[in-house]
């Protein structure tokens, strides 16, 4: 009778060792053709559907549920065996203790506590996902099983994070490429080239905070000699601002071309620019008339910081205006500034990103320091003296990024 014994127990081995080979066979299938999906390119659904599948009918997981983030949450994108409802109940407090694969049967979540095992799928010692695992039975394999479990949710994760990777890099070549279309676009809404007359000089700097940016300049010369310049500064950064700055450049040119006083084209763009915003953003505007023939200049500072007149060794700041507009339907006041140059004039206008360069002390560049260098290099044509400004201001900076956009227009009369 012993020898009847001891063929039991080799069957009884024999036995054990076919459903482990046989296991093992499975979960190797399983993971071909899991492989095989994700090489086949496989949607998200379909490979949830796989994992579950195989979890299920496979390897014999009686409950399991799979949490990936969507949308900033977790959200179970696979499960069985348990109350559909029980996932009402939100898991994003409770997923953050867990960083390790860990027991769960003492939680007192009631969707957590249906389980018995958690499994976090960690990258760059950050989650991507969270499977959970229960209804083991007494004569379960449940080591062999939770490895294999590991395994696919590892290679499911990483498949799945890997597209939602993909799409997210094809979204930002789209939105780079958007960008790359209104940048150039934007250029085209600056002038490429400045007019120049014997008794005048321009010249500008551009130089957008992001691709794209909010500041505006822009000059025209008409028939008779006289010329009309202005800068703007429109609220926010990047495309919503360019957006805004290109409507204002629209309506900008429909009204200086039919030549209407300054105060007109002032209360006519504050209207167009609080049809568009209601309020919510504004923009500032220093726009100028200049009669070189009587050396006369009007102008209008709606809300801008104010351009800095360099005549006869005294710096004026040119303040005399209204409001910023798009703020308010109409403007609440409005002062037209009116001066004769009857000498050599430096008309210096600029955003408020000039000023705020700092160096690496956080130290900002300044009105005053602005100041010291226009004093120091009045002399100089408005091309030379904007081109020496901006080697100054890159000196200044010592390798500190941009805070904002920065617009220079520096009109120089003789």
């Amino acid at each position: 009778m012993p020898e009847l014994q001891e063929i039991k127990r080799t069957l009884s081995r024999i036995e054990k060792l076919e459903r482990e080979v046989n296991l093992k066979q499975l979960q190797i299938n399983s993971l071909l053709t899991i492989t095989q999906a994700i090489n086949e390119n496989v949607a998200a659904d379909g490979l949830f559907n796989m994992y579950s599948s195989f979890l299920r009918w496979e390897i014999g997981i009686r409950k399991m549920a799979l949490f990936f983030k969507e949308a900033g949450r977790w959200e179970c994108m696979s499960f069985s065996g348990f109350d559909e409802r029980l996932l009402e109940y939100d898991v994003n407090d409770e997923l953050t203790h867990f960083r390790t694969k860990q027991g769960v049967e003492g939680s007192s979540h009631p969707l957590i506590r249906e389980f018995d095992l958690v499994i976090p799928v960690m990258h760059k010692n950050e989650p991507i996902a969270y499977a959970f695992v229960g209804g083991f039975g007494d004569d379960d394999d449940v080591y062999n099983k939770v490895q294999f479990v590991t395994t696919i949710t590892n290679v499911i994760a990483v498949a799945i994070e890997n597209k939602r990777l993909f799409k997210q890099q094809l979204r930002q070549e789209v939105l780079n490429r958007e960008v790359e279309v209104a940048a150039e676009i934007q250029r085209t809404l600056v002038p490429s080239r400045l007019p120049a007359g014997k008794k005048y000089q321009l010249s500008s700097i551009y130089k957008p905070h992001f691709a794209v940016g909010g500041d505006y300049y822009d000059v025209v010369e008409y028939p008779d000699g006289k010329i009309a310049f202005c800068i703007a500064d429109i609220t926010g950064k990047g495309v919503s601002a360019a957006l805004l700055m290109a409507n204002f450049q629209a309506n900008f040119h429909a009204l200086i071309t039919r030549r209407p006083t300054l105060e007109e084209i002032v209360q006519e763009l504050n209207a167009a620019v609080y049809r568009v915003t209601q309020g919510d953003k504004f923009i500032t505007l220093f726009l100028a008339k200049y009669d070189p023939t009587n050396r006369t200049l009007h102008y209008i500072n709606a809300g801008h910081t104010p351009p800095l007149l360099l005549a006869d060794g005294e710096v004026l700041p040119l303040k005399n205006g209204c409001t910023v507009l798009g703020w308010l339907p109409e403007l609440p006041f409005l002062e037209i500034g009116s001066l004769c140059l009857t000498s050599e004039a430096l008309i210096f206008s600029y955003t408020d990103g000039l000023t705020d360069v700092s160096n690496k002390s956080g130290e900002e560049f300044g009105e005053e320091k602005l100041i010291t260098f226009l004093r120091a290099h009045t002399a100089l044509g408005a091309k030379e003296l904007n081109t020496k400004l901006l080697a100054h201001i890159e000196h200044y900076r010592e390798r500190q990024p941009y805070p904002d956009d920065i617009t220079v227009l520096t009109c120089k009369v003789f």
